[in-house]
């Protein structure tokens, strides 16, 4: 049975980045994208945080993460872009109407888009930037003894060569460590700690300009992790079987299935049980214009769907679908929450066609 979705544009600032987070300690989820959150449970009233660069038709801001980065208690934004090639963070000022002021954390160069993952288990997720003509990196915040944030990062450097455009995480191996997945390869976590670099590269294979993320999933459950990408600046949506010898052959091969072949630029992609039936959903859709008008099927409907997975069968359902003027797609990190309280995760959609909330009504 289908889920059925109550669609609500919130704005139509065209910032492609979003997250959700109680901006004012106030017990209740907001909104965030871009320059402005807005304040829950309607998502009407909305407040500035600070001005972002304007470049083209972009703006720098393709990461609104929520960390409490200095330890007081408020939950801080980091985030970064393309053309600022700087990694920061912005301080939640604690006011509604008080601009919020921004540090930088690291310049590391084109920023694609950020994600965050505990690498270590230390309960506090690690940055990692994709900036695919430079080095993979990871940020971790240094807290204090209390395990607070205190507004610093260190640094690790994974791997020196180009990372590429996509980034994910996965123990891809099966030793209980979470591995680091680039487009051209994966990268072994070390058994000692992820400090000890450089880890471990394995160039298994090339997928290309692909999403950020790429998926790690056991899709057809044979005990082996599996991929799954979009292609995010063409046409596809696709997964890659994960292959293991046996006995003293264990050369480890990956097969590509496709997916949805018919729409283009699928750039974000999530995973989370949307119809709760205990099974994992697949949740994406196109980025519009992610090269302005430079990508295949640039000018094609945009849309907003989900996936069930059916040991890798994948069935299509829209949640939206149609002209840029009315529809939505998924933009660079849209999010998902359940914002009404029924069990059920809300989609909110962020992109140049604007800022849409899809609120899940459940199955029908």
């Amino acid at each position: 049975m289908a889920v059925r979705f109550r669609k609500r544009l919130l704005a139509r600032e065209s910032y492609e980045a979003c997250s959700v987070f109680d901006v004012n300690n106030d017990g209740i989820p907001d909104i965030v994208s871009g320059a402005f959150w807005y304040e829950g449970p309607d998502f009407i009233r909305r407040h500035k945080i600070c001005d972002v660069m304007p470049v083209n038709e972009y703006f720098d801001d393709f990461s609104d993460f929520p960390l409490d980065v200095d330890g007081d208690g408020w939950l801080d934004i980091v985030t970064g872009g393309w053309w600022g090639e700087t990694l920061r963070w912005r301080k939640n000022s604690g006011r509604s109407e008080t601009p919020w002021d921004t540090y930088d954390i690291d310049t590391c160069g084109n920023i694609e888009t950020i994600r965050y993952h505990d690498i270590d288990g230390c309960g506090v997720p690690e940055v990692f930037p994709n900036t695919p003509g430079g080095p993979t990196r990871a940020y971790k915040l240094i807290t204090d003894a209390h395990g607070d944030g205190t507004g610093r990062f260190q640094k690790w450097i994974l791997h020196p060569s180009p990372s590429g455009h996509g980034l994910g995480f996965g123990d891809l191996n099966g030793d209980g460590r979470t591995d680091v997945i680039l487009a051209g390869g994966w990268l072994e976590q070390p058994a000692v700690h992820p400090e000890q670099t450089p880890w471990q590269f394995h160039p298994e294979f090339n997928l290309g300009s692909a999403s950020v993320p790429i998926l790690a999933h056991d899709v057809n459950r044979d005990g082996y992790m599996d991929l799954i990408v979009g292609h995010a600046h063409d046409y596809g949506l696709f997964w890659m079987e994960q292959r293991v010898g046996e006995g003293d052959h264990l050369e480890r091969t990956w097969i590509p299935h496709s997916i949805d072949p018919s729409v283009s630029q699928f750039h974000d992609l999530q995973l989370a049980d949307i119809d709760r039936d205990g099974e994992l959903e697949l949740i994406t859709g196109k980025r519009y214009r992610a090269h302005n008008d430079g990508d295949p099927g640039a000018h094609d409907p945009i849309g907003l769907f989900y996936y069930k997975i059916g040991d890798g069968q994948f069935e299509k359902y829209v949640i939206d679908w149609g002209d840029p003027a009315v529809a939505s797609g998924a933009g660079i990190y849209f999010w998902l929450h359940d914002l009404t309280g029924n069990g059920y995760p809300d989609v909110v959609a962020p992109g140049k066609e604007g800022l849409y909330l899809f609120e899940n009504l459940g199955v029908s």
